[in-house]
């Protein structure tokens, strides 16, 4: 994917604003620790050298990027883990586009953006993404 690929969008005056993805292309934002590997806080950086990849987070992500998926990980770890990182996810077999370090820590992410956001929260286990309607949170827009 590169920025050729992308939708060039523009509002009701003109103006250029941020592009989209084609149609049918995903922008995956994926959490390492606890989520592709064991849980590896930033207090015991010895472990992400020695920590395993779930085998079946390492299938469904590289299948998502052969597809065109964009794979971004985002992660909890610093800047200062991102050689160890970045070596343990080629060494793991992961492909993907970026890597983007210094998430906040804490969990519970309320993200609010200018564009579509879609929250998928992983349970134990990496599946083919299904659509299911649950409940979520939005601006009132009669407010």
């Amino acid at each position: 994917m590169t920025q050729q690929d992308l939708n060039k969008l523009f509002d009701e005056k003109g103006n250029l604003i941020s592009p989209t993805l084609p149609e049918g292309i995903k922008n995956f934002l994926i959490d390492i620790d606890g989520t592709i590997t064991e849980d590896v806080p930033n207090e015991t950086p010895e472990r992400m050298v020695t920590c395993e990849p779930f085998p079946d987070a390492l299938a469904i992500i590289n299948k998502w990027y052969e597809e065109g998926q964009i794979i971004t990980f985002f992660t909890s770890r610093t800047e200062e883990h991102r050689k160890v990182t970045d070596e343990w996810l080629v060494q793991s077999g992961f492909k993907y586009h970026a890597l983007l370090m210094n998430k906040p820590r804490g969990g519970n992410y309320h993200w609010i953006d200018n564009h579509i956001v879609r929250g998928t929260r992983y349970n134990g286990q990496f599946t083919e993404l299904v659509e299911k309607r649950k409940m979520v949170e939005v601006f009132d827009d009669e407010a």
